[in-house]
């Protein structure tokens, strides 16, 4: 996947880094880092109801065990879904 800035202009991993820079400043989240944003993706996924393969599909995991360390469920999220 490529980023462009405009319609086909691709962003180099320098011009990102200082836009994702500018966005925590200016969002005050100075601990937040854009892998933090693929853990809670996986999560929302599972949540969702999503399969195992799609996730790892969508994330580009190849081990099961590698996607489950990004997964962070807690159970209270399916209780509803038990009952």
């Amino acid at each position: 996947m490529r980023l462009a800035a405009h319609r086909d202009a691709p962003i180099n991993a320098s011009a990102f880094r200082l836009a994702w820079e500018r966005l925590r400043k200016r969002a005050d989240l100075c601990d937040l880092r854009f892998h933090d944003l693929r853990h809670e993706a996986i999560s929302r996924f599972f949540e969702m109801g999503l399969s195992v393969p799609k996730v790892a599909v969508i994330s580009g995991h190849k081990d099961a065990r590698t996607l489950f360390r990004y997964t962070h469920l807690r159970a209270e999220d399916f209780v509803e879904k038990i009952n």
